[in-house]
């Protein structure tokens, strides 16, 4: 309720998620709401944690901080990410939320390293925790925000498909966990002189800096270049497949640019004996609609194939058959025959599951054991194998 208040409230347009500016407004009200909660939270902890002594309490308290660090980051990440594209950067800055996500996930750590340090000096120097009964309720009440925080970044994070803002959901709700170990740890404190306090901090510190590393693996992921969503994947097959004359397709390449900036490239197998201009108008209407109903930018490579001789059906069917012995193999594509009289060459892509490739069954043994399989059966035939590796 509160959510969709605030975002009828602050975000213009708020069902246009695909537009630039109205994402930006949603990380910007995100990343406000963010400094704000985090803020008050630090501000009730740290006091807390000063008057109750607890190392705990103000470790938790600091991590509150460093969310709210977190959040003016991911504001910033956002303005910059929506520069327009320029002559050095020719598909814009969305990389940029990636990097402001990882620069919060660093941040994330050290917080909770230094707070290991102090937990350690707490269990070594044990003192007193002084429990009493208005800032326990005030930890309690910090849990509730922080829980209304995760789901709130969770929500607008699916509407933009935010990697930032599902990070600092997620985020959100380890802190949820960590703070509701440190209110335990401060009502045990008032039945108890085992100086809990400072294993609790190392507790939340350790739990801070596995989130700060879970945090990083995300994040790094698209950087690195990751596989493709599985779903953009097959509804760009699915929907190039429609078009009339398009007889089959391979070699998918998708390249993530940041949030809505994604490329993407296809081979389409076309009838070799159709007019040039026909099936170039098909393409070019293919590109322009797909483009624009999965907001990429695709481009069609157009691949003729001659299916119709005799020669080249049994050909064919004889390197499918081979092909069955070898489960790695996933697809044939791009299938030819060229030479005169007896000896012929076999030119053919074969897709492959990269997991099953290895430093003993590397792409060019397998072309050479399918190859020799073929040369058995047929002795005439001479291949060409490309090996390509699925996307995903």
């Amino acid at each position: 309720m509160i959510t969709d208040y605030l975002i009828k409230t602050f975000v213009k347009d708020n069902e246009k998620v695909d537009n630039i500016k109205v994402r930006n407004a949603y990380g910007n009200l995100a990343g406000a709401i963010g400094i704000i909660v985090n803020v008050l939270l630090f501000a009730i902890k740290l006091s807390v944690g000063l008057l109750a002594g607890s190392v705990a309490v103000m470790a938790d308290a600091f991590n509150n901080l460093s969310d709210a660090a977190s959040s003016i980051i991911t504001i910033i990440g956002f303005k910059l990410a929506n520069k327009p594209a320029d002559a050095e950067h020719p598909f814009g800055h969305g990389r940029i939320e990636y990097i402001s996500a990882l620069i919060v996930s660093f941040l994330v750590m050290l917080v909770g390293l230094q707070f290991v340090k102090s937990s350690l000096e707490r269990i070594t120097n044990p003192a007193t925790v002084k429990f009493e009964v208005i800032p326990f309720l005030l930890l309690l009440v910090s849990i509730f925000f922080k829980l209304w925080l995760s789901k709130f970044n969770k929500s607008i994070g699916h509407r933009i498909n935010s990697s930032a803002l599902k990070a600092a959901a997620t985020d959100a709700l380890g802190d949820v966990f960590t703070s509701s170990t440190v209110v335990i740890s401060f009502l045990l404190a008032k039945f108890t002189q085992f100086p809990l306090d400072g294993y609790i901090g190392v507790f939340v510190a350790c739990a801070i800096i596995y989130s700060g590393y879970g945090l990083i693996k995300e994040t790094l992921n698209p950087l690195l270049g990751e596989a493709p969503d599985p779903v953009l994947v097959s509804n760009i097959s699915d929907m190039v497949m429609s078009y009339e004359n398009i007889n089959g397709i391979h070699d998918l390449v998708v390249h993530n640019y940041g949030p809505g900036r994604i490329m993407a490239s296809i081979h389409a197998e076309i009838p070799s004996d159709i007019d040039v201009m026909t099936i170039h108008h098909i393409i070019d209407t293919a590109e322009r609609e797909i483009s624009k109903k999965l907001n990429i930018y695709l481009v069609i490579h157009m691949d003729p194939i001659c299916v119709d001789t005799d020669e080249i059906v049994d050909a064919r069917k004889v390197v499918e058959d081979v092909l069955k012995t070898y489960p790695s193999v996933k697809s044939l594509h791009d299938f030819r025959v060229v030479g005169e009289n007896d000896i012929k060459n076999l030119i053919f892509d074969i897709v492959v599951n990269p997991q099953d490739l290895n430093d003993c069954f590397t792409k060019e043994k397998l072309a050479k054991f399918i190859e020799r399989d073929i040369k058995k059966l047929h002795p005439q035939f001479n291949c060409v194998i490309t090996v390509d590796i699925e996307m995903i």
